[in-house]
């Protein structure tokens, strides 16, 4: 992520200039569409729209790329311990190659470009670890035990594949508890940390960074809780926001710079209902200096709360780390317009310099997951059952956003019209992506106006449109 910003400076002249000339010429757009009755799925159109000087009256998007606002560092999934549990049951063969269709950065998959993964099993795991657990009454201050061998069955391998297919994807690591014996419950569902192990726990990070590093497995980002408050799961733990505070800015903040850790450091991890916990961290000067950033979800509260975060302190960046956008599997139609809006639209209108869905595979039963406390409704963006493969909704949704706009891309300037809102991006190679969502239940057209030249284009009800020139 920090290259991902070297990337944007150095090639931003680049894609500047490319702009003078486009503008005199009048461009060609392509059109990938996702219908709601299945009859268009990620689906090339054969036709090019052809911009000219003329327009046709309809209702207009206008698209603007000398109006510029956050860099993209990409679009993705969880990898659960679930997730890559499935997918190491998977033929070797048969695993690269869908694995292959999802990462690869060039060919005709969709590119995803950003992992998210538990540090520690997550609910979406079989079963609950952590990489230091002790019988109960045990502790272990100084880690003597920590090992990451409850990830090198499935989750490391599968990320060292990945790895293989895409050496520069994003990779963010969060935890859903620390260890049993360092909370106040000594349990694996909810409970605190004990401020007496702050600086343990705080280690505990740095050894798991420098553990993967060590597999070839570099983490980007961590946060420092998933969903702090939230102590439902299995695994779980409540964090309150002063607690986060006075960790970062009193233990882990200081034990990544003495270990010489870049891995930067994103905080809350959970809705944007409760903006004040965001805020007093990057308001804490003790804290707020080790922090990049702020890290949402968006089961309550909207992604315009992202905007006022963003606008308190435009030097740090806002992260969309976690969402599940699911439908019934045996539905006939593809819900997929709504979600595309509110999800994917609206945190990348919002200053989301990425967006993560939750989560990358499960199985028909959807598992695996923990009990008392595990997700069981929590479909995959891919239903994996041995080999066999059926794509989601989210693979979809995700799909239209990842294929077409790659790391170092920029959002720009994009109208909205009602039920029709939209995301515009420009990429690295200096291509233009409009992303339309028709959210009403009749079929819209409208007018896509760049540089004073136009096209005119439909988009059929409940449908999501990617138009790239």
């Amino acid at each position: 992520m920090h290259s991902s910003r070297v990337y944007l400076f150095l090639t931003a002249a680049l894609i500047l200039s490319s702009l003078a000339a486009r503008a005199q010429s009048a461009p060609e757009a392509r059109f990938w569409l996702t219908t709601a009755d299945r009859s268009a799925v990620l689906a090339p159109q054969a036709a090019p729209l052809h911009f000219a000087e003329s327009a046709n009256q309809l209702p207009a998007i206008q698209v603007n790329d000398m109006e510029q606002y956050q860099s993209i560092e990409g679009f993705g999934f969880a990898l659960t311990g679930g997730s890559a549990q499935l997918l190491m049951r998977m033929t070797p063969e048969r695993r690269n190659e869908l694995l292959k269709e999802l990462f690869a950065p060039q060919g005709d998959g969709i590119h995803v470009s950003y992992l998210r993964v538990s540090i520690g099993s997550s609910d979406m795991n079989d079963h609950v670890y952590s990489y230091d657990d002790m019988p109960p009454g045990e502790a272990d201050p100084n880690l003597k035990k920590f090992s990451l061998d409850p990830d090198r069955a499935d989750v490391i391998p599968v990320l060292k594949e990945i790895l293989t297919i895409n050496p520069n994807i994003a990779i963010l690591g969060s935890p859903w508890s620390a260890p049993a014996w360092m909370k106040t419950n000594d349990e694996v569902k909810g409970g605190h940390l004990k401020s007496e192990y702050d600086d343990a726990y705080a280690q505990y990070f740095v050894k798991y960074i420098e553990g993967m590093k060590a597999e070839g497995i570099t983490i980007n980002a961590i946060t420092v809780q998933n969903e702090p408050l939230n102590p439902k799961n299995t695994p779980s733990m409540a964090m309150f926001a002063a607690e986060e505070d006075a960790f970062i800015g009193k233990h882990l903040g200081p034990a990544f710079r003495e270990a010489g850790i870049k891995t930067e450091i994103q905080v809350y991890d959970h809705n944007p209902d409760v903006p004040s916990y965001p805020l007093s961290i990057l308001g804490d000067p003790e804290a707020g200096k080790y922090v990049t950033g702020t890290a949402f979800h968006l089961y309550g509260g909207d992604s315009g709360e992202f905007t006022k975060v963003h606008e308190a302190y435009p030097n740090r960046n806002i992260y969309m780390t976690e969402q599940s956008i699911t439908q019934d599997p045996g539905a006939e139609t593809l819900d997929i317009a709504e979600p595309v809006s509110r999800v994917l639209i609206g945190s990348t209108r919002n200053w989301s310099r990425n967006v993560l869905l939750w989560n990358l595979a499960a199985d028909p039963r959807f598992g695996p997951h923990t009990n008392n406390g595990g997700c069981t409704m929590c479909a995959g963006a891919i239903t994996l059952d041995g080999d066999r493969a059926v794509f989601n909704v989210a693979y979809y949704a995700l799909a239209h956003f990842s294929k077409f706009v790659s790391p170092g891309s920029v959002h720009i300037g994009s109208g909205e019209l009602e039920q029709l809102p939209t995301a515009a991006f420009l990429t690295p190679e200096g291509k233009v992506v409009l992303v339309a969502a028709n959210t009403g239940n009749f079929a819209t057209g409208f007018d896509i106006v760049y540089h004073g030249k136009s096209v005119s284009t439909t988009l059929p009800p409940e449908s999501v449109g990617t138009y790239v020139w």
